[in-house]
């Protein structure tokens, strides 16, 4: 009997079957849960935003919105302020559960952010409530490390994948965002699957989610092929300076003001005062109307960089919500005035801009790769891809999330890089700084 029962085991495929019914039924658990609480975010994200565009003078109470987040993350939540880091850096050196109120008080601190007017986007929210949702099954079915680590890849593949829409990117973005330059493929299946449940559930509580064309795309010529490796450096540096704009930002706030609480009404002020005085309506929020403008129309050749300026402002300030959708915003208008002398068509433009600014960001050029497919179709794919590894490759070992950890260099040229956090590398500077 033994023997019978050791030969069926022996079969590589039964323990994959039996494994792939153990990823099946987490993966229904957390993406129905992860999907829920997005459309439940995005939902109430769409109805503030309307609300605050219909009543801008709301502005004034960007200072006290900052204080109120200010004060929950200080007394509530400073084991949970990390954000999508501390998700990062659980997975590499795990130390503890999640705590689930990451979940409530980054939905409450990104709805605040969004109704007085800041420049902040959604992808941090939905992933730090699919992470920690996910890790709480952790201690409910007592599991080990390395199914742990799975649970964080499935959270961060169902949130993203949820509020984007986009769940083959949603999987290979929880993947490639771990370690620059190293996937983990034993967590392939867990993750998709993840992501495809909670893009259901997003869908069957009939939330939408923006929809962008491309109506024409050229066939590739070598002239074509150029002008495209050029665009990427642009992006790519574009990201480099969103990120560098991020991180120093949030030491000036953290340098200057020893008082947490303080900084984001401090930032707020400022930010109030400038959108009271100037017209600058339009980098509040998400920006969706602007990204959806970049694809049709010419934009003044600035607004990527006051996007930059605000976002990066906001949240070094303490503000929450997320970078994503900003470097899609950042990525567009971009990409909409290179049109002035790249003869490409702007609708291209715009979309490469989209994902390759967002992949130089965050060092994800497969995931960015793939959500241009599932937004924009396969017919610019090839562009798309030549886009979104130009902007990684040039936006150097840099990115906004300093808890990702180099596996692998970009370049054999600084292979003694390898197995170093981004945060690592700032390191000197900020010593120099201070």
């Amino acid at each position: 009997m033994n023997t019978i029962r050791n030969r069926f085991f022996a079969i590589e495929q039964i323990p994959f079957f039996f494994d792939l019914l153990k990823w099946l039924a987490l993966a229904l658990l957390i993406g129905v849960l992860a999907g829920s609480a997005s459309a439940f975010f995005l939902s109430s994200l769409q109805w503030i935003t309307q609300w605050r565009e219909a009543n801008l003078w709301v502005i004034i109470f960007l200072p006290l919105g900052g204080l109120l987040i200010g004060l929950s993350y200080h007394y509530w939540g400073s084991s949970v302020v990390k954000g999508n880091n501390l998700l990062l850096e659980e997975f590499h050196s795990p130390k503890q559960i999640i705590p689930f109120r990451m979940a409530p008080l980054v939905l409450f601190g990104t709805l605040l952010t969004h109704a007085v007017g800041g420049s902040a986007g959604r992808e941090g929210t939905a992933v730090q409530m699919g992470g920690a949702i996910a890790d709480q099954f952790t201690k409910i079915f007592h599991l080990k490390n390395r199914d742990r680590k799975m649970l964080l890849i499935m959270g961060i593949s169902a949130g993203f994948a949820s509020v984007f829409g986009t769940p083959l990117a949603g999987a290979v973005f929880a993947l490639e965002v771990l370690v620059l330059g190293r996937m983990r493929y034993e967590a392939l299946l867990p993750s998709l699957l993840a992501a495809l449940v909670a893009d259901y559930t997003c869908h069957a509580w009939a939330v939408e989610h923006t929809t962008y064309a491309i109506a024409w795309v050229p066939a590739m010529r070598p002239e074509l092929f150029l002008w495209t490796l050029l665009a990427g450096i642009l992006f790519g540096l574009a990201a480099w300076l969103f990120s560098q704009s991020v991180h120093f930002w949030s030491r000036t706030f953290t340098r200057s003001i020893s008082y947490p609480p303080l900084r984001p009404v401090l930032g707020g002020a400022l930010l109030a005062l400038v959108f009271w005085t100037t017209d600058s309506s339009r980098y509040m929020g998400l920006g969706i109307p602007t990204i959806v403008e970049a694809f049709s129309q010419p934009l003044a050749e600035w607004t990527f960089l006051l996007k930059t300026l605000f976002t990066s402002f906001t949240l070094g300030a303490g503000f929450k919500g997320g970078e994503v959708t900003p470097l899609f915003f950042v990525g567009a208008t971009l990409g909409n005035a290179l049109h002035g002398f790249i003869p490409l068509p702007l609708a291209l433009l715009a979309g490469m801009g989209f994902v390759a600014v967002f992949s130089g960001a965050t060092n994800t050029p497969i995931a960015c790769t793939l959500m241009s497919i599932e937004l924009f179709g396969a017919e610019s794919a090839v562009y798309m891809a030549l886009a979104c590894v130009l902007a990684y490759l040039f936006s150097g070992h840099t990115g906004i999330y300093h808890a990702q950890q180099i596996g692998s260099p970009k370049h054999g040229l600084y292979s003694r890089l390898s197995k170093r956090s981004l945060k690592d590398l700032s390191k000197p500077s900020e010593k120099k700084d201070s």
